[in-house]
């Protein structure tokens, strides 16, 4: 991660800079955006096949043993390679054989596999070490984070998950820690469609649903479930089945949150891009679904958006009000009969649910969290849009960044939701505007000490704790 810098001596260029920016509440790219998601969403890009031949399988994960850093090859690459080669060839094919689809533990293989394979073996390098800051970026914010004080570390994985590209047809995902330590690994692993490596932008600010939501959320013993009951609980009094509805979708809902809780409305106003475009792309209308069947563990695409306008208005800086009103109505244009797992809801009932939802899961103090907020952890401050703001015009340019507002700290978030704000400001240029995230994301990786050559677990708590006061070391530095 970048190191925070001393503000320039004149802001004349900043404010020349800043008057040439477009203003993203217009959504003059919007329309762009989406057919960027389309575009991204049909492609036939598939990525590695999955390595099915068990000898092969293990002389590749052999040869890339010692390409890794000490944190990921101690907790990651060593145990998931001593798993496989103890497999055998005959155990290996009977998981492939129980598993055809590669839904379960197949599926769960080949992808802790594939990741170890396209970092060890450069698949789409440049691309992969971006997704792979962006991801390390989220998870170690939630566990370094300073409000985190009196917190302690989550019950399962404490190491950001790996990044890898692949199964286009199931979008951005995740194998939660929970799912992923059967293999004896210490971290998650994040899958991306490969398209979305050059083209899809809006799909970054997805990652922060699977990062910063279902990974971390499902780290903590208990927390889901505390938080599932909190929502019947506050819920009840609508009746309509809101309660049960919105608890039994706990983990794709929090995730939202947690989403934009790290991101900021970047998060919030790209679900519905993100939505429209592959809506597009499966030949539906590009608009947001109102319907949510009781099978799906998601909640139904208006009531997400209603849920990401509310989330936004609970945010600290200063646009949040007018951001939620503009993802509000931004959602009201999709919106046709609601029906909830077979009940039909109305408007009012379901934005009035929503605000509870919001409240409940940004405010509600949890016992798994040592009686903490999830807002309290984390969220998007002034200071985070003034930073976002600064680097619309680098990343849309190409050129270097410069000092961040006040000196405060850079992190890949502050990047992603620049570069997905500066396209839905514009709609122009959203490869070129991707290629230079990238870019930047791997100039943050280098400095990464995650992915040096300590053993460094979280980058965000490398810090000094001073004695004497801000004011004064900056009096000292000055004489």
């Amino acid at each position: 991660m970048a190191t925070s810098r001393k503000a320039p001596k004149s802001d004349s260029g900043k404010r020349a800079a800043a008057s040439k920016l477009a203003d993203p509440l217009k959504l003059a790219g919007m329309a762009a955006v989406i057919e960027d998601a389309r575009k991204a969403a049909v492609s036939t890009s598939k990525g590695p096949a999955d390595p099915t031949h068990y000898a092969a399988f293990v002389k590749r994960l052999k040869a890339v043993e010692g390409k890794f850093p000490p944190l990921y090859e101690q907790s990651y690459v060593a145990p998931f390679v001593k798993i496989i080669t103890g497999l055998g060839a005959a155990k290996f094919n009977k998981i492939l054989a129980s598993d055809p689809d590669r839904e379960s533990t197949a599926g769960l293989m080949f992808d802790l596999g594939q990741a170890i394979l396209q970092h060890g073996e450069g698949y789409l390098k440049a691309e992969t070490r971006g997704f792979q800051e962006f991801i390390s970026d989220l998870y170690d914010g939630f566990l370094s984070a300073e409000d985190r004080r009196g917190v302690k570390a989550p019950d399962l994985g404490v190491i950001p998950p790996l990044a890898k590209w692949g199964n286009p047809e199931a979008g951005p995902y995740t194998w939660p820690i929970d799912a992923a330590k059967s293999f004896h690994v210490g971290a998650a692993v994040v899958n991306m469609p490969p398209a979305n490596a050059d083209r899809g932008l809006i799909a970054w600010a997805a990652l922060g649903h699977e990062t910063a939501g279902h990974d971390i959320l499902h780290a903590d013993k208990g927390l889901q479930a505390e938080l599932a009951q909190a929502l019947r609980t506050n819920l009840a009094s609508l009746g309509h089945g809101l309660g049960d509805y919105w608890a039994e979708r706990i983990d794709e809902t929090s995730s939202d949150v947690m989403g934009i809780l790290n991101l900021g409305p970047a998060a919030g106003i790209g679900l519905i891009a993100y939505f429209r475009g592959l809506g597009a792309a499966f030949g539906q209308p590009p608009k947001l679904r109102s319907d949510g069947p009781d099978d799906d563990p998601h909640p139904a695409d208006i009531v997400r958006g209603y849920l990401a306008a509310e989330v936004v208005a609970l945010l600290s800086f200063a646009g949040h009000t007018a951001w939620s009103k503009l993802i509000a109505a931004e959602t009201e244009k999709d919106r046709e009969t609601i029906v909830l797992a077979g009940q039909t809801i109305s408007p009012s009932l379901a934005r009035k649910a929503a605000k509870i939802v919001a409240k409940t899961l940004v405010k509600g103090k949890a016992k798994a969290l040592e009686f903490h907020a999830l807002g309290d952890i984390q969220g998007w401050a002034d200071s985070d849009e003034a930073i976002l703001q600064a680097m619309r015009v680098p990343l849309r340019d190409g050129k270097p960044l410069p000092p961040t507002p006040g000196g405060k700290k850079l992190y890949a978030a502050h990047l992603v939701s620049a570069a997905v704000m500066e396209a839905l400001a514009t709609g122009q240029n959203i490869g070129t505007l991707q290629a230079n995230l990238i870019a930047q994301l791997n100039k943050l990786h280098d400095a990464n000490p995650a992915w040096g050559p300590l053993f460094v677990a979280h980058p965000g708590q490398m810090r000094r704790d001073y004695f004497m006061p801000e004011a004064l070391r900056q009096l000292k530095r000055v004489a």
